[in-house]
């Protein structure tokens, strides 16, 4: 009988949300052989990062998956035997009447988003009985053996060691995404959230003996971007110019050319959740602009990550990476220490490939859900 899993994706966060769930939807389907539905409520969201899909089809099929356009109430679907309600986003109820009346109840699963708190070991894998008598678990994703592991495919980092071991890939990669780009300047992604103390931090790089270029995806850091350059509208593609910084912004990119462009790249700085996870992949230093929640509840998730990842760090490197997250994350002004971070020296790209072999001996997030549904059955 067919193994058949169905994932509920709601597009909150822009594409984080979206991003997660269809990288573990394609690993399901091509690493495990599962019959994988996915059920999306903003097709065109999807399509940004996945451009060979069709915004107007209520259903598709790529890499293996099923993509189903989310109505409110799915009505006359079968349930799966596996559900998984990405990030709390609440099934349709007749969704959850299809599950009731099966035979054997389906597993339902809830991923949660990604913390490197000490309380997720204790709450992974933990079932919480539903009023219609279903049980839904909560699986944590994380940094330990006793969480769910992170997103990552079999052959995710041999690919990324032989694309920065080759001058040439790296090279015919920028030319593709029509980057200006001389070997002399360190080379600095930027996926961030809004950030008003931008300005002060690129000013400061322009102003810096070792020239920069900073090569920026769309999105939402772009207005902040504009007040610094003093110009009313960003252009795609084109080279601006101050001091010893050059600034491009790229048109939003697939998720496998970003994964590319973070290889690419000597300092990353991403944010949310996804692009979180793929930058600690790459091997490289980078900032975490995490998602603001209210009353500063983000900045504890925070410095739970920085305690486990600044492992091993000198003290000194440990006070500096600590202040120019905070800095990053409050919209401050970035401490003087913040500069000698961006240079990417081999101590902190040693440290961040360290970090990547650690994690690789985790059991991966997808895996770790076909295990616990073989567990549970």
């Amino acid at each position: 009988m067919p193994n058949r899993w169905d994932l509920f994706c709601r597009v909150i966060d822009n594409y984080g949300d979206i991003g997660v769930s269809w990288r573990l939807a394609r690993q399901l389907a091509a690493e495990h052989g599962l019959d994988v539905r996915l059920w999306l409520d903003d097709v065109v969201a999807f399509c940004r990062i996945y451009p060979a899909a069709d915004p107007n089809l209520r259903v598709q099929h790529h890499c293996g998956v099923a993509i189903h356009w989310w109505s409110e109430d799915c009505s006359g679907v079968e349930a799966a035997d596996v559900v998984i309600e990405a990030f709390g986003c609440e099934l349709p109820t007749h969704y959850i009447a299809a599950m009731t009346a099966r035979e054997r109840p389906p597993l339902w699963l809830n991923l949660e988003y990604l913390s490197a708190e000490e309380w997720v070991e204790g709450c992974h894998g933990l079932p919480s009985l539903q009023a219609n008598t279903l049980a839904k678990y909560f699986f944590f994703p994380g940094f330990t053996s006793k969480t769910g592991g992170l997103l990552r495919e079999s052959s995710l980092i041999q690919r990324r060691k032989d694309f920065q071991s080759c001058e040439v890939h790296k090279a015919s990669f920028l030319q593709d995404l029509g980057v200006q780009w001389s070997a002399a300047s360190q080379l600095i992604s930027l996926f961030s959230y809004e950030n008003t103390g931008l300005s002060t931090w690129l000013a400061s790089l322009a102003n810096a003996e070792r020239s920069s270029h900073i090569l920026v995806p769309e999105g939402r850091i772009l207005g902040d971007l504009a007040n610094y350059l003093g110009v009313a509208r960003i252009h795609l593609g084109r080279l601006y110019r101050r001091g010893a910084l050059s600034i491009q912004v790229l048109p939003f990119l697939s998720q496998d050319d970003y994964d590319r462009l973070l290889w690419a790249c000597d300092f990353n700085i991403v944010r949310g959740e996804d692009s979180f996870v793929r930058a600690q992949w790459a091997g490289r230093p980078f900032i975490w602009h995490i998602y603001p929640q209210e009353e500063g509840a983000h900045l504890i998730k925070l410095d739970a990550f920085l305690q486990r990842y600044c492992e091993g760090l000198s003290p000194d490197l440990r006070l500096a990476m600590k202040a120019c997250w905070l800095a990053w994350n409050q919209s401050q002004n970035c401490p003087a220490s913040c500069f000698s971070l961006i240079g990417a020296s081999p101590v902190l790209t040693g440290h961040a490939d360290r970090w990547c072999g650690r994690q690789m001996a985790l059991e991966n997030l997808a895996d770790s859900l076909v295990q616990f549904q073989q567990n549970w059955l």
